[in-house]
């Protein structure tokens, strides 16, 4: 199997965990890693929010798999647009990791007014500005690493990165998460996806093995969502959905979303679903994000 990935360390660490499970599940089978370089690699002036309908992390990959040129992608699920490109399907959620964003290296209350915040994501531009309007937020692009050094540098006081991705590559110092109920994630966060083609039978019936049912189940209400709102990626938009156990309904999803530039004032919701939601609910939750209706 040709699995193509982006050549930063993040997504070779991540491909990497891929290959450690298809080990486990399926030890008869090769993986080949194919390294490539995506648009958002290789344009780190661009501002995100600009690249965001273009899947700037994924497009090269996807072009390749539609040439046959590779059997599968791995990839951060947030990287994927949800108008995905005709001809492909996502085969295989992981469990989800760590879904929240980390600020380094203290927590956001302990930084001096007017303090430099780096982030290249709007959706943690404006919750920054909504938790603290004195600080300076500036754009921050490239790998972890490279983010990091700009850091030590002293190019900033602080940046925000996603927590699940400094775990992943093992990388231990000062960090402070920040409380997923406020600071909502964007959908998806945390969470690593196989695409393939949805032609490929032979590749599908692989990756559903390494498939987790509840993640899956949680980021397609998140990304539904965005779909029905007609947000891109970097849209200015948090949603994060949990399963619980209730002893007495059984299995339930609790959203909690927010939202900014849609409406005057930001819009936050919480709201509980079963595993039999409708469309319905989740057009209403878009609906109330994008200022079309004053309640859910």
């Amino acid at each position: 199997m040709k699995v193509g990935t982006r050549e930063s360390k993040l997504a070779m660490r991540q491909t990497e965990i891929f290959q450690q499970m298809m080990a486990e599940k399926h030890p008869d089978v090769e993986v080949d890693i194919i390294p490539m370089k995506a648009l958002g690699d290789i344009d780190l002036s661009s501002p995100l929010s600009q690249m965001s309908n273009v899947g700037a992390f994924v497009r090269e990959l996807d072009d390749a798999m539609l040439a046959k040129k590779i059997d599968a992608s791995v990839n951060s699920l947030k990287d994927i647009p949800t108008k995905m490109a005709t001809g492909l399907t996502v085969a295989a959620i992981f469990t989800r990791d760590s879904p929240e964003d980390i600020i380094l290296p203290c927590p956001l209350e302990d930084l001096p007014k007017g303090a430099k915040v780096g982030t290249s994501s709007v959706r943690r531009q404006r919750l920054i500005h909504s938790i603290r309007p004195d600080l300076e937020v500036v754009q921050l692009r490239g790998n972890i690493h490279t983010r990091l050094s700009k850091l030590d540098a002293g190019e900033y006081d602080a940046i925000l990165l996603a927590k699940a991705g400094l775990e992943r590559m093992g990388i231990d110092r000062p960090m402070h998460t920040l409380d997923k109920k406020v600071f909502i994630p964007a959908p998806g966060q945390g969470t690593i996806a196989v695409e393939c083609r949805s032609d490929d039978r032979g590749t599908i019936e692989l990756l559903k093995d390494l498939d987790d049912e509840n993640t899956r189940i949680a980021v397609t209400v998140e990304r539904d969502i965005m779909r029905i709102m007609g947000a891109g990626c970097s849209a200015p938009v948090g949603i994060n959905a949990e399963i619980r156990e209730d002893t007495v309904k059984g299995r339930r999803i609790t959203v909690r979303a927010i939202s900014f530039d849609y409406t005057p004032e930001p819009r936050k919701a919480e709201v509980e679903l079963g595993l039999d939601y409708t469309e319905e609910q989740l057009k209403a939750i878009a609906d109330y994000l994008l200022g079309k209706r004053e309640e859910i």
